[in-house]
């Protein structure tokens, strides 16, 4: 057995032994069978937890809460392979711990009391692994609790998992050595997302409370469509990202942001609440902009758009577009269409500067492990010939990016620093101030998920979410509806379309005898839009996703909605 086969194997058992250490995740124990018993707990969201033990409410303590969970985490990870470290132990001595405090002296420590929170596996965990996935780092604990895991104990929460990311982060997949694949929880021949997939899985489980990511070019966003949760991606500078494990640290062509994951527009709301402008270390660089309670007016305006330059959207995210903006206009909000301004140049920085130096700081991590198939365009894309790119692809948008995902000098990097701004610049001229728009609804993808193994060839669909990394605008995510097999199907009216985008991606999607898009396939699958604020605005964002949400009404989503599914499947 290689090397890195031995460490990953090691890391696998010492899972699988901390998963069933503790009596508690006996659906047979003191506490009832788990279905059932739980079910009252797993339908709540962070707050509703809060309050429920701030009330006294019969059965409701911190270690009654964690008992729920841990047992449903078991079971989300039985269902997608979503865990990378369990602290069930650890958990369930804190809980408890709150639960003695609050019965001497009636008061909650803080607005996440007792609320089971789960984390990307970058973030520091005090005494355990942050290895993202790399053989390397495994075995070697952090000695502290970063800066996530500090504020979330301080505010009374208490961090029991963390969970699975792609290799080395980049990707919208979610598969590395140590842990292996995390998969989609609706439906395990697709995809969770990244790099937050194991996140996103758990969490659409019900098998966390509460969660946080991070984002950089939709590491949040679109795992957290992919499996119908809410999310928000900040501005980089509202929450710390300081005490995780950076793969390219001192990177700040775009700056990597923290954010919280939820099941409900409250649980995001709540979080954001703890963690903006918060910092109970050193961070020079944060700003202390706490959360501040914003007004909107009872008439908002919205931009949207159902397809990018890239590629054209799928029947299914054309409909969930659409849904959102009929459901708005039925509330009294105008809702106009336009247009990105030079869309695809806002792909070509954001590929120039992650791939400046080649990739080779991003690979520096792999050591002796095997590299993931979903990085074959990092991997070839900075050795391929200029005349290869232009000649053999016969696709100007792809052989443009291709010739964009190469190592460049310091002059070189600056340049394209300087066209970041300058599209910053021009995006908020031609959208937010010729517009004057509230918010912007669009694709998150513009597929609902893909199958496993896509992102090897179609992994620059990001470039819906990246474009507003490069803006750095705040941006949530709500789940609208699930793919139809009948109403999602490709129509010849919808092949008709001329604005095809990218021939490449067109085909790998569309075309073939087994394209990506196929709704009997992907039936039931959550499909989500982007709710986009402007720079600073992001308590106006979540403050537009409420409207969003309400809006769009009750439709399958929310705290308990797949373990009642799962009840009613069984």
């Amino acid at each position: 057995m290689s090397s890195w086969k031995k460490v990953a194997r090691a890391k696998q058992v010492e899972r699988t032994t901390r998963l069933h250490q503790d009596l508690t995740l006996d659906d047979k124990s003191e506490y009832g069978t788990a279905h059932s018993a739980d079910l009252e707990y797993l339908q709540a969201n962070a707050a509703q937890i809060v309050q429920h033990i701030q009330n006294s409410d019969s059965g409701w303590t911190a270690e009654r809460v964690m008992i729920a969970y841990v047992r449903q985490a078991v079971r989300a990870q039985e269902a997608t392979n979503c865990l990378t470290e369990v602290m069930f132990g650890d958990a369930l001595g804190e809980a408890r711990r709150l639960d003695r405090d609050f019965a001497a002296s009636r008061r909650i420590k803080g607005p996440l009391h007792g609320v089971p929170v789960s984390l990307k596996d970058l973030f520091k965990v005090k005494d355990y692994d942050y290895s993202v996935g790399f053989t390397r780092y495994c075995g070697d604990p952090s000695n502290e609790d970063g800066e996530l895991a500090s504020q979330i104990r301080a505010a009374g929460g208490i961090p029991f998992v963390k969970t699975n990311v792609p290799q080395t982060m980049l990707s919208f997949e979610c598969a590395n050595p140590v842990f292996g694949r995390t998969v989609n929880p609706w439906c395990s021949k697709y995809s969770s997302g990244g790099s937050s997939g194991g996140e996103a899985a758990l969490l659409a489980c019900d098998g966390s409370a509460l969660g946080f990511g991070s984002d950089i070019g939709g590491s949040l966003r679109i795992p957290t469509a992919y499996c119908g949760i809410y999310s928000i991606k900040p501005g980089h500078s509202r929450a710390s990202i300081q005490g995780s494990r950076e793969v390219v640290a001192g990177f700040e062509g775009i700056r990597l942001c923290t954010g919280p994951m939820g099941r409900s527009v409250d649980d995001v709301e709540l979080a954001c609440r703890v963690i903006f402008g918060q910092s109970t270390k050193l961070d020079i660089w944060l700003p202390p902009l706490p959360y501040k309670d914003v007004e909107i007016p009872n008439q908002l305006k919205f931009g949207y758009y159902r397809s990018d330059a890239l590629v054209r959207s799928s029947p299914a995210v054309q409909r969930a577009v659409q849904e959102t903006v009929d459901a708005l206009r039925k509330q009294g909000h105008k809702c106009v269409e336009f247009v990105i301004p030079d869309f695809i140049e806002s792909l070509r920085i954001f590929l120039g500067l992650i791939s400046a130096d080649k990739f080779k700081m991003l690979f520096s991590h792999l050591d002796s492990d095997p590299k993931d198939a979903s990085l074959l365009l990092p991997t070839i894309a900075p050795h391929v010939p200029a005349w290869t790119a232009r000649t053999l692809m016969k696709d100007p948008i792809m052989s443009r990016l291709t010739l964009n995902l190469r190592g460049r000098n310091v002059h070189e990097f600056v340049k394209l620093t300087a066209a970041r701004d300058a599209y910053c610049r021009l995006f908020v001229k031609e959208v937010w101030d010729t517009y004057a728009f509230d918010g912007i609804i669009c694709p998150v993808q513009s597929m609902p998920s893909v199958p496993h193994g896509a992102s090897t060839h179609v992994g620059v669909l990001c470039a819906a979410t990246s474009l507003y990394n490069i803006v750095d605008c705040p941006v949530g995510i709500v789940p609208v509806t699930h793919v139809d097999e009948r109403k999602d199907a490709l129509t010849g009216a919808w092949e008709a379309g001329s604005d095809k985008g990218s021939p490449f991606i067109y085909s790998k999607l569309y075309e073939g005898k087994k394209p990506y898009y196929n709704a009997a396939a992907m039936h039931g699958l959550p499909v989500a839009v982007q709710v986009v604020g402007r720079h600073w605005e992001d308590e106006k964002v979540i403050k537009m996703m409420r409207v969003v949400d309400d809006a769009l009404g009750e439709r399958g989503f929310g705290p308990g909605s797949y373990t009642t599914s799962s009840l009613s499947k069984a």
